[in-house]
């Protein structure tokens, strides 16, 4: 992974860019210490798909008690 100053990637944005475009993770620095990354828009989409499956999941394990949904709702509009 490639690494960059924050006075570089300000200076040289549309270059980052393209090499981002191209596939490559930048990390961009300031004073030394990583505060950014700029990455390919392509590798977050699995990590979309994950968090959906993950929430997913998590709502199986969510109960509403002894009544549905729809129980629920009719009891509210008593």
């Amino acid at each position: 992974m490639k690494k960059v100053g924050s006075y570089e990637a300000k200076t040289h944005l549309p270059a980052l860019l393209k090499e981002v475009a191209e596939g490559k993770r930048i990390s961009i620095t300031n004073k030394g210490r990583p505060v950014a990354m700029l990455v390919p828009i392509e590798s977050e989409k699995p990590a979309v798909g994950e968090l959906i499956a993950e929430i997913k999941a998590l709502r199986q394990g969510i109960t509403l008690g002894d009544m549905t949904l729809k129980e629920m709702i009719a009891k509210g509009r008593r």
